[in-house]
């Protein structure tokens, strides 16, 4: 604050980041404009295939197309995306700092894969019937819905699986100490049950669980993955 031009430099820095963010995505989503089809068919394959689900509106499939592909290209996108986050934050960071920085960014889009994964494998399959049949009532869903439901629960769930990644770097980088995660395993809970009634799709406890289960085994690997990075932050510095 004491400095507004060096504020002003790191805000046109980080403009021309997001500007290659925005043209990476825009790049990867007519990319996937290839794929989008065989992708929504494969997105509906729980609930029975296509055939199961209606649109109403004349716009609703092309809403569907544009949802699906944006999507998947910030998947695609997401190690790009980190590589620009690093590139603006690198130059404040230790050379040890930038170097694990950058060794861990293909590891994000791995993250990522593994969460839409879980949900695919292990959770959908288990939702969607529970609430298809919720009350003896006869649903029938509409593409819109029913696309816009898998792919959000996909997303955040993606972004959940980042978390042990996230914070071996920033043990490595010294943002961070294993034991703040010791210390704050209650409160922990606290918020992985909280993130997994909100990403859950269904009221009942059954998913919740099933949500939670692997956020609260995630935080545990990242207590783990700090107390390595730790260790070899002081290896590092004892050289």
């Amino acid at each position: 604050m004491q400095k507004p031009a060096l504020m002003i430099e790191h805000f046109s820095a980080l403009r021309k980041h997001l500007f290659r963010i925005l043209i990476a995505i825009f790049l990867c989503v007519a990319l996937m404009f290839a794929f989008t089809p065989q992708i929504v068919d494969f997105l509906a394959l729980p609930i029975g295939g296509l055939d199961e689900l209606v649109a109403i509106d004349v716009t609703e499939s092309v809403g569907v197309f544009m949802r699906v592909a944006l999507m998947c290209a910030l998947v695609l996108a997401s190690p790009y995306i980190a590589f620009e986050l690093w590139l603006f934050a690198a130059p404040g960071l230790m050379p040890r700092a930038r170097k694990f920085g950058l060794l861990g960014i293909p590891f994000v889009l791995v993250f990522f894969l593994a969460g839409i994964a879980f949900t695919y494998t292990l959770l959908l399959p288990s939702a969607i019937p529970f609430l298809l049949n919720f009350m003896d009532i006869e649903a029938l869903p509409r593409v819109s819905s029913y696309i816009n439901f898998v792919s959000a629960l996909m997303f955040w769930i993606g972004i959940a699986f980042e978390f042990p990644l996230v914070v071996y770097l920033l043990t490595a980088m010294r943002l961070l100490e294993p034991r703040t995660l010791v210390r704050q395993w209650r409160i922990a809970i606290v918020i992985i049950a909280i993130a997994a009634a909100v990403i859950t799709p269904t009221p009942d406890p059954i998913n919740m669980s099933i949500v939670m289960a692997p956020l609260t085994v995630l935080y545990l690997i990242s207590i783990g993955l700090s107390y390595l990075a730790a260790l070899g932050r002081r290896h590092y510095l004892a050289k």
